[in-house]
């Protein structure tokens, strides 16, 4: 099953073989707990639950949960993924690292991006400036926002507003770099989020 939770370390690159400078972002990847496995027969839907990282001060429902898996620590994060088909080999308290992928392989990443706070339509919704000639002083001003009738700002309208802060999911990213040891992933591309940002990772079946 590749699916497995991490955290965005940075931006680097790397050179090949053959000279060629490829740009990749490293994740922390794990190792991610099998903390629940759902079934059709059970929960009338096959998934996988995970957990990650170091949690404290957790609840004593979360921590009564997680002690089914045998782990030695308690999760901090615990997310849940449907999959078609649970493998037969996969149980409760199971490490999933990186030694799941393999070079090459193409994966989905789904972060929260950063967040820009409030911002104008110039710079949230890539609006041109008005002309600053004629006395004009309004020049990143949003400008007309309706019309005579009917008499409403329809929904929908791009408006100043908060940006960022929003679940982006970036499709077709390469696995470019693997260090088993460290578990770290490093993935052609930018990946949403800011450092220390949890990030899901998951493969194509």
């Amino acid at each position: 099953m590749q699916v497995i939770l991490g955290t965005k370390i940075g931006m680097t690159q790397i050179i090949g073989d053959d000279g060629i400078v490829t740009p990749v972002t490293i994740l922390q990847a794990g190792p991610a707990t099998v903390t629940q496995i759902k079934t059709v027969d059970t929960d009338g839907y096959n998934a996988v639950q995970v957990g990650y990282g170091q949690g404290k001060n957790l609840s004593k429902s979360v921590t009564g949960h997680a002690k089914k898996a045998n782990t030695s620590h308690q999760p901090k994060i615990i997310k849940e993924f449907r999959i078609k088909e649970i493998p037969e080999d996969l149980k409760i308290g199971d490490q999933i690292t990186v030694e799941t992928f393999n070079l090459g392989d193409k994966v989905s990443v789904t972060g929260i991006s950063k967040g820009k706070g409030f911002a104008g339509t110039v710079k949230r919704w890539k609006f041109k400036e008005a002309r600053n000639t004629h006395g004009s002083q309004d020049i990143r001003g949003t400008g007309s926002i309706g019309s005579m009738y009917p008499q409403k700002v329809f929904k929908g309208k791009r408006m100043p507003g908060r940006m960022g802060a929003d679940q982006v999911t970036v499709k077709n990213l390469t696995v470019a770099y693997i260090d088993k040891e460290h578990h770290l992933l490093g993935l052609k591309g930018a990946v949403p989020g800011p450092k220390k940002g949890l990030i899901i990772i998951e493969g194509k079946e």
